[in-house]
């Protein structure tokens, strides 16, 4: 009855009128700050963030916070519509989003999108509510080696992001891990791989990567069509039309389900947020699907899953940064930053010092939610529409948002050159058949796992037999091997069906 208490309060905060507008603002500038490809969550946050001294520290809070969660549902409309990923973290719903936009099927892609997004983010809410207090504890058992062995689980599990051969997908992943080791080193402050270039000290941007590989790639593989008028047309797009096909909801139940638990999850643990849910989530879905070869070509699986693993970890990452004061990605050290501007400490006593202001923003993230289905509801068929663009206005168009995004995140041409350079590198991957998500993958894991390699060794004094020493490691290390001893057996699997193949034909 306490819980039910404070949220009822917490309600009578969120609709506060000024609490109330600000959030209304927050949604909708973080919506249109996500369908916008290129215009990054982290700049609008930093460019906003002057705003907010003059703001109570709850209503300010709000805004931000509505940023945040709101650029999750513009971002996907963006990647499944054009093939842009607005954020990181909707680079997966581009593999089987955009190929069923382009065959027709915008309309139950983008309801998929609404459903899932706002079933994880209910479901993050009620995490926060209910289990705050056991997952604190929880996330305090993570030590370094704990880290470590999850986010080795998650690289390998990036290798199976790949439509084809698993090699390539592994090929991909450390390539994606040379990447993310550019700059400086953490721990010595050496630069590496940096080539005399300043710019590169402070390694490379995850935007500029993410809209190189798959934005600008994805204008150089169809610059073809610029003269063949129209990209695919797909007709108007009603209300009606938002209704899923046939068996959709049927075949999504199990992914909503299982991407929430997973985006729920490592919302908790601080460092890894939204981007690392996502691509979990699908690279599980994939795992589990009694057809694996249909995600990539439109499997409704592909959008349900990671986009409720993104929702409901964008929900939960609050958890560490108010109840720890851990901030768990970029955007979560900038709603620390705007909560010390107001003299507030974020910790564990938080919930009781500023209790206003906590349950205020948790009732805001129900409302703020319900606001952008009603936003989205009576704009969709003109995401929809934006297929039946002239292919020369609509990439050209999508082109300069995405320089403007990158340049305006470090005020900085040499992220716009970088972004060139990807797309080009993209494109030749593209023609290869490597897929591009593995490489995503490594680059956000990477740092990470070298940063947390490197403290665990050192906490052991050099002994590895840490990683098997703390059984929650060891959990994640035998699913390790477990993982490559199945991604061998498919490998060899695959080389003696086509040996039999091949002596079957001759």
């Amino acid at each position: 009855m306490e819980i039910l208490s404070n949220l009822m309060h917490g309600f009578s905060v969120a609709f506060q009128l000024d609490n109330l507008m600000w959030a209304v603002f927050g949604v909708f500038m973080g919506n249109l700050i996500g369908v916008l490809p290129g215009m990054g969550v982290l700049a609008a946050i930093s460019i906003l963030l002057p705003l907010t001294y003059a703001m109570t520290p709850t209503a300010a809070l709000i805004m931000l916070a509505g940023i945040y969660y709101g650029s999750q549902y513009g971002g996907g409309i963006t990647s499944i519509m054009l093939n842009l990923p607005g954020t990181a973290s909707h680079a997966v719903a581009c593999l089987d989003g955009n190929p069923m936009a382009r065959n027709g099927k915008a309309g139950s892609a983008l309801f998929m999108l609404m459903l899932s997004s706002f079933f994880g983010a209910t479901i993050g809410i009620l995490a926060m509510i209910l289990f705050s207090p056991v997952l604190v504890n929880v996330a305090f058992k993570f030590g370094p080696a704990e880290y470590f062995s999850m986010m080795m689980l998650g690289l390998l599990a990036g290798a199976t992001l790949a439509k084809g051969s698993a090699i390539k997908g592994v090929a991909m992943v450390v390539m994606g891990l040379i990447f993310g080791v550019v700059g400086t080193d953490v721990n010595s402050g050496v630069s590496r791989f940096d080539f005399n270039i300043p710019e590169l000290q402070d390694g490379l941007q995850i935007v500029a990567l993410a809209m190189g590989l798959f934005g600008i790639a994805d204008f150089l593989k169809n610059i073809n069509r610029i003269n063949s008028g129209h990209t695919k047309s797909i007709g108007k797009v009603s209300s009606r039309s938002l209704r899923p096909e046939k068996g959709d909801i049927k075949k999504s139940r199990g992914a909503l389900v299982r991407g929430t638990a997973i985006g729920a999850a490592f919302g908790i643990l601080p460092g890894t947020g939204p981007t690392i849910a996502s691509f979990i989530a699908y690279a599980t879905e994939k795992k589990v699907a009694k057809n694996p070869e249909r995600f990539g070509r439109g499997a409704i699986e592909g959008i349900a899953s990671p986009e409720a693993a993104t929702s409901a970890s964008t929900q939960t990452s609050f958890i560490p940064t108010l109840s720890l004061g851990i901030p768990g990605d970029p955007v979560m050290a900038l709603m620390l930053g705007a909560l010390i501007i107001h003299g507030i400490q974020p910790g564990p006593q938080m919930v009781v010092e500023h209790a206003d202001m906590f349950w205020g923003l948790i009732a805001s993230f129900w409302v703020g939610n319900i606001l952008l289905l009603v936003l989205n509801l009576p704009l969709i068929g003109m995401w929809v529409r934006l297929l039946s663009v002239p292919f020369k206005y609509l990439y050209p168009a999508a082109l300069f948002f995405v320089c403007v995004g990158v340049y305006s995140t470090n005020n900085n041409l040499f992220d716009v050159n970088i972004v060139l350079l990807f797309g080009i590198l993209g494109y030749f991957f593209m023609r290869l058949r490597f897929e591009a998500a593995p490489l995503l993958l490594g680059f956000v894991l990477g740092p990470m796992v070298e940063e947390n390699f490197r403290r665990a060794l050192l906490l052991s004094r050099g002994d590895p037999m840490i990683f098997l020493e703390r059984p929650i490691s060891m959990v994640f290390i035998i699913a390790c091997v477990l993982l490559m001893m199945g991604l061998t057996y498919s490998f060899w699997r695959s080389n003696s069906q086509k040996k039999m193949g091949q002596l079957v034909k001759a």
